[in-house]
């Protein structure tokens, strides 16, 4: 089987401690992993640290770690859970002054009484305006339908494999995908900010 699968035969090495191997696995998977995580979090720092808390969990668990073709889907379900755990810790640790920020930044209004920050609603953005929204409002998707987002667009993985990740059935994977894309549809056209 490492024949066919060169994945396999790194594996193998780097369950044998081999750092070259490990080495290679990081480089491998370090580049999408890390635009998963700053797509689900919204933070260049948050996604740094949890890229390297990923690959410090692989080091720990590869030794029982069994290859059986799914790698990449195990690889991903930690970053997802890791997120997750993310996520709760800052909601239990978020200071007053983040509330106060946040409650100065969400309620202003500029000029001409839109919104600071966005353009008249007649003026086109640019590249990376757009992503600044796609951004922010894929913050507002609940985590279960943004993570099949991210996971299926961002990271290229087939259902079936969104559904090993998320350790759901595949028919919920394809659910929460259409409910996400219909929120994130109404939320990019300013009609939901739910």
């Amino acid at each position: 089987m490492e024949r066919r699968d060169p994945l396999a035969a790194v594996i193998r090495r780097a369950q044998q401690r081999e750092p070259a191997a490990f080495d290679e696995l990081v480089d491998r998977f370090s580049g999408p992993l890390f635009g998963l995580l700053y797509r689900l979090t919204g933070s260049r720092h948050d996604a740094e640290d949890l890229l390297q808390e990923v690959f410090l969990r692989v080091v720990r668990r590869l030794e029982g770690y069994k290859h059986e073709g799914r790698f990449e889907a195990w690889l991903y379900r930690i970053a997802v859970n890791l997120v997750r755990d993310h996520v709760r810790w800052k909601k239990r640790h978020r200071t007053i002054s983040e509330y106060a920020g946040a409650s100065q930044v969400d309620g202003s209004e500029g000029l001409a009484g839109h919104p600071a920050g966005e353009p008249p609603p007649d003026q086109p953005l640019d590249a990376a305006q757009q992503a600044d929204r796609l951004q922010k409002a894929l913050q507002q998707l609940p985590a279960p339908e943004r993570e099949v987002i991210m996971l299926r667009h961002f990271s290229d993985m087939s259902f079936s494999q969104i559904a090993q990740v998320m350790d759901t059935p595949l028919g919920t994977a394809l659910a929460r995908a259409h409910r996400g894309l219909a929120r994130l549809r109404r939320i990019m056209e300013g009609g939901d900010q739910s």
